[in-house]
């Protein structure tokens, strides 16, 4: 399991970021920022809405734990880390990739139902 410090370098991380560009984006300083990634202290409330609302992290996985969700229609389904990533990642992708990754994705289950 992650420490919520190493959760938020990932976070960082995962968002192709430097401490000063995302310790900015969260309004805390830099200094700040690097303390937190080391869990030398826990971030403040201002700090944790800053990370839900400028990166839309689920809060459940980085407050308790829990793997992030993802609610389809009427059903709640957990996510593991590397599904978070990879979700994460797609909708930052312009249309034209996000095409490009559905045709891969189609081909590997094509290739894994023929087996």
């Amino acid at each position: 399991m992650k420490t919520l410090g190493e959760k938020i370098k990932s976070i960082r991380k995962l968002n192709k970021l430097n401490q000063t560009d995302f310790s900015s984006t969260i309004g805390i300083s830099q200094g700040t920022l690097s303390e937190l990634e080391k869990d030398k202290y826990k971030p403040s409330l201002e700090t944790v809405i800053a990370l839900k609302l400028n990166f839309d992290i689920d809060l459940d996985w980085l407050l308790l734990d829990e793997a992030a969700t993802f609610y389809s229609g009427l059903f709640q389904v957990k996510l593991d880390d590397l599904e978070s990533k990879l979700i994460s990642g797609f909708r930052k992708l312009d249309l034209g990739d996000k095409q490009e990754i559905e045709g891969i994705v189609d081909l590997k289950l094509k290739r894994y139902r023929d087996k």
